[in-house]
């Protein structure tokens, strides 16, 4: 009896170890200020055109089977004060408490809280977004880009996702100040299989 419940523990606990690893854990490369991977923001101008900008630095962590895909993680942390749209004053206004407050607010995060496969490597990746103090669901659109050994020893994954958002969600007054009140957000996700 004491050998059944032995292996049966053992047995347990290897079927446990399995489904944990299942899912690879994957760090988003963005090294070197975001060497193979970007994060940036649209905004409309005059609705002709837009501007646009990035974060340079920000941090995360993936986890992803291809052979499980709804069971994806995704979660991603931004320095807001890393804005930059090469263009020095419009920078620190997006910086200045009339937009980011990156003062008060220095960091934004994202973390997934659902994920769907939905066929042909397209994704629907839904998580709390919180930027200037304020927490709410959103949705990109995602897309895997392609999966593979690279030319170093590790194994990457590669996506990218989009989504729309109003200003005015997360307690940012932009429309009377650049006469819109949306933006467009754009992930660009290179993730390093943790060895």
């Amino acid at each position: 009896m004491k050998t059944l419940i032995k292996n049966t523990v053992l047995a347990t606990g290897i079927a446990v170890m399995s489904s944990s690893a299942f899912a690879a854990d994957y760090m988003i490369d963005a090294s070197s200020a975001g060497a193979h991977a970007q994060i940036d923001v649209a905004v409309s101008h005059l609705g002709i055109s837009y501007s646009k900008g990035r974060f340079n630095n920000f941090e995360g962590t993936l986890s992803y089977d291809k052979n499980k895909p709804n069971d994806s993680k995704v979660s991603v942390t931004i320095d807001t004060a890393s804005f930059d749209s090469n263009h020095a004053k419009r920078d620190k206004h997006v910086k200045s408490g009339d937009f980011l407050d990156v003062a008060k607010y220095p960091e934004a995060t994202f973390n997934s809280t659902k994920i769907t496969d939905k066929g042909n490597n397209m994704l629907s990746v839904t998580g709390d977004f919180t930027l200037h103090g304020q927490t709410k669901s959103i949705t990109f659109d995602a897309k895997k880009l392609g999966e593979g050994n690279d030319p170093w020893g590790g194994y990457r994954v590669g996506f990218e996702a989009n989504t729309a958002l109003k200003f005015s969600d997360f307690g940012i007054d932009a429309k009377g100040k650049i006469g819109t009140d949306e933006f467009k957000l754009n992930f660009f996700v290179e993730g390093v299989k943790k060895s």
